[in-house]
């Protein structure tokens, strides 16, 4: 029975871990994409209006991927890093 915790355990983890960075980050993606898209408002007369609030979720949103796409770079690279450089991210010793 202890084992069947253990792995249900690691199991539930590494699903949200999946559908976090698998799913999610797309999704932030295509939300920060289509906020963008509703950032500009084309008014009778050939006027353009900016949409500022979408503006702003559009830009957390991109930003938000970048940070994470730079993260887990970082994250893959760290023993290189710290072997190289002597900079220890993530805690490696």
């Amino acid at each position: 029975m202890h084992t069947l915790v253990t792995n249900l355990n690691s199991l539930w983890k590494v699903m949200s871990a999946g559908l976090l960075l698998g799913a999610g980050l797309p999704m932030v993606f295509a939300i920060g994409v289509r906020f963008w898209s509703a950032s500009e408002i084309v008014e009778e007369g050939g006027t353009v209006r900016r949409n500022y609030p979408a503006l702003a979720v559009a830009m957390v949103c991109l930003v938000l991927v970048v940070v994470a796409i730079i993260t887990g770079i970082l994250y893959t690279a760290k023993a290189f890093i710290a072997a190289r450089f002597g900079i220890h991210l993530f805690e490696q010793a």
